[in-house]
């Protein structure tokens, strides 16, 4: 069984599996949701075996590798393999879908092809991340749009086309980059390739991967998403229904912070060294632009989005925090916000359900007849703003760390970094519990909504047993890694700790010729690279240990 294909399984079978429902016999869709759900389970259990029995978590090297010609000609192959990097995150990716195909229970309209783009959407994250060609990350990267735009489109909001047109355009046009970016790797030096592992051992002049690295920073920013190229998320979320949400914020956006690491931190670590200071400006911008944006947003979904934005500033310091603590806390940020983002988008879609409206001043006192939904909504909120206890606190925390032990940048730029980032810190509990008193207390603020029969409070109904299990799948794992953090870091810490090596080891040469051209000026705003001989202690360090 060691010599059986399981990524390919893995990947393969929701795509197999989509070609079959347009035959399989439904009427009103009920066959259909658990067909899907069924292929989603199955999915599931098998990346549990594969990685219970097959996978060693304390080894940082590729595993379950697969390798075959797929077209010689364009040197493309099919070639996938997992890591600590990407194990954990195909783990969340089939729990997220799963859910998320649980969540689309009383999808009616055209179930064969909502269930159909979901399959194949489940196949095309898989691919993302197992993925070691960098051909076929880039077409699995291309085929994730088309479902979500499709999804949006048919089974969005009002202004569903303008949302998904937003988002194809936005996600489409900055993939143009990884592709430019990968073929100018591909095709420098002596020998032609794409594979991941191989682009990595070239010795790339700094110019070139200057360049490449900007390119693929456009790409992955627009997907994480980093201002200010982040306009569609609020849009996408606003009319997306809950199950798309659900993907949407889960697992899409960690694909841009899995590229970041897997592309331009590990395979271009001396550019990173150029453009870390930039990130970190970025992720501190994030936090603050989307904590103070999301008070400004009355329709839910959009508020939560704008949260979404918030939170990713964190995976983007910590990728750029120069530690094995920081880059640690960045996949542990991007594991504990897919979590806590599927679970609040899942419940505001429970919640939309009942009062047909996103609009916060068109609620309240929600939580007299729907207390089970209040206590769960309570808990993703509470989750999100990071309370002790919850695995938003342990993320948002590994990074503070990890960025303020970082001896790469000067005590200053510190400072201003770790203080603007508590502001953020500051106003997200502000935001979310804004948000549930607006939902949950008091009545309706406009009065016409008061008049809706819609909004009828004895008309509505608390969470049914089918939701309650949704969400217990998500807050389970929020709260299991809040109190035992290993449950996760133990799957990537070898691979993070290696990847930062990789870029320290880098530093000592980058801070001798900042020494002779002075790269980065002083001052609060960029940092002061430390002396080459401490760097190279530490590297030194790093290679003993």
């Amino acid at each position: 069984m060691a010599q059986f294909p399981w990524l390919t399984a893995i990947l393969g079978l929701p795509l197999l599996a989509a070609a079959f429902i347009p035959i399989i016999p439904d009427r009103d869709g009920k066959t259909l949701r658990w067909y899907a759900l069924g292929v989603g389970l199955t999915d599931f259990a098998l990346m549990v075996v594969a990685f219970a029995q097959h996978y060693n978590f304390d080894d940082s090297s590729f595993q379950l590798v697969e390798r075959y010609p797929w077209v010689p000609q364009l040197g493309l192959n099919w070639s996938l393999a997992v890591d600590g990097l990407s194990a954990p995150l195909i783990l969340l990716t089939g729990l997220v879908n799963v859910l998320a195909i649980a969540a689309a229970w009383n999808v009616s309209r055209k179930p064969r092809l909502f269930y159909s783009l979901i399959l194949v959407l489940l196949s095309a994250q898989i691919g993302v991340f197992a993925a070691q060609d960098l051909l076929l990350f880039f077409l699995m990267w291309e085929v994730e749009l088309v479902p979500v735009y499709l999804l949006i489109s048919i089974w969005g909001g009002p202004k569903r086309q303008y949302a998904a047109t937003k988002f194809i355009l936005y996600t489409a046009l900055a993939s143009i980059f990884i592709l430019v970016s990968g073929l100018a790797m591909a095709f420098w030096g002596d020998r032609i390739t794409f594979d991941i592992a191989e682009l990595g051992a070239k010795n790339f002049p700094i110019a070139l991967e200057l360049l490449t690295y900007a390119g693929f920073l456009i790409a992955f920013g627009v997907k994480l998403p980093i201002f200010p190229v982040h306009t569609w998320l609020p849009d996408a979320h606003g009319e997306a229904s809950a199950p798309v949400s659900m993907i949407l914020a889960g697992i899409l956006l960690k694909m841009g912070g899995y590229a970041l690491i897997r592309l331009n931190v590990e395979v271009l670590p001396n550019a990173h060294i150029y453009f870390a200071p930039a990130l970190v400006i970025l992720g501190v911008v994030n936090i603050l632009y989307g904590a103070l944006t999301a008070f400004a947003q009355d329709n839910l979904k959009r508020r939560l989005a704008c949260s979404s934005i918030s939170h990713m500033g964190f995976v983007l310091i910590g990728i750029a925090s120069f530690t094995e603590v920081g880059l640690n806390g960045a996949v542990l940020q991007m594991l504990s916000h897919g979590l806590i983002a599927a679970m609040l988008f899942f419940l505001a879609g429970v919640t939309y359900e009942r009062t047909h409206t996103l609009s916060m001043e068109n609620m309240g006192g929600l939580a007299k007849v729907m207390p089970k939904t209040f206590a769960l909504f309570t808990a993703g909120s509470m989750a999100s703003l990071a309370l002790p206890g919850m695995s938003g606190f342990i993320g948002e925390l590994t990074v503070f760390i990890g960025i303020s032990s970082s001896d790469a940048y000067s005590d200053s730029f510190k400072l201003v970094v770790v203080l603007l980032s508590a502001v953020g810190l500051i106003a997200t509990p502000v935001y979310l519990l804004s948000m549930l008193r607006r939902i949950f207390y008091g009545n309706p603020t406009t009065q016409d909504a008061a008049q809706q029969p819609e909004m009828d409070l004895n008309r509505w109904f608390d969470a049914k047993p089918r939701e309650i299990i949704i969400t217990a799948c998500l807050l389970l794992p929020i709260v299991g890694i809040g109190f035992y953090p290993k449950l996760a870091t133990q799957t990537y810490d070898v691979k993070t700790t290696e990847v930062a090596a990789v870029v320290r080891n880098a530093l000592p040469v980058f801070a001798q010729q900042r020494q002779q051209n002075r790269l980065f000026s002083g001052g609060l705003f960029a940092p002061e690279i430390t002396s080459p001989q401490t760097l190279l202690g530490v590297a030194d360090l790093g290679k003993g240990a």
